[in-house]
């Protein structure tokens, strides 16, 4: 493949990411079909399944999209020589308010934050250890790691508006960097 072939298909594979969170904010994940995807990205179905085996396949894909480059940034984040409070935030913005501002809003927010856990068992379980331990490097403790995951969960579970989840989240890595 060329270097230009693969930008291509990057490009491609983002549009399908896209269409495919759209319809799944927009009519949830049980009533969008893979064809509601083709048709929002304005391909074939066939090409859409050249790039995701099926509907379970472009969720998962869906999840780990909306991450993509945080972890990376949270870790340049951490070289900073900037206050742990600072570090702490600009690592939740990055990991889970910049995402957040992705899906918030939409008809069917709610049933597609409960269905990522459901249908993204590995990458929420990696969501989850890296908050920990950039926490734990922060932090300097485990547990007190774990709990902060645990409180900054939390705080997104009554589908707050974007700028409600930034004040919460400053209260709570204010709290934990005292």
């Amino acid at each position: 493949m060329t270097r230009k072939t693969i930008l291509v298909d990057e490009e491609r594979k983002k549009e399908i990411l896209d269409a495919a969170l759209y319809c799944f904010l927009q009519f949830g994940y049980s009533k969008t079909s893979m064809d509601d995807v083709a048709k929002q990205a304005n391909l074939s179905r066939p090409l859409l399944y050249l790039k995701f085996k099926n509907k379970e396949d472009l969720f998962e894909g869906i999840f780990d999209y909306t991450l993509e480059g945080s972890y990376e940034e949270a870790e340049k984040v951490l070289d900073q020589n900037i206050p742990a409070k600072q570090k702490l935030f600009r690592i939740c913005e990055l990991i889970l308010i910049e995402p957040w501002a992705k899906i918030e809003g939409r008809p069917k927010t709610a049933e597609f934050y409960e269905t990522c856990s459901k249908l993204s068992p590995k990458s929420t379980q990696r969501y989850e250890r890296q908050i920990i331990k950039f926490a734990e490097r922060i932090l300097g403790d485990k547990e007190i790691a774990k709990v902060f995951f645990l409180a900054l969960e939390g705080l997104s579970a009554d589908l707050p508006k974007t700028n409600v989840l930034r004040k919460r989240v400053q209260l709570l890595t204010e709290r934990f960097t005292r």
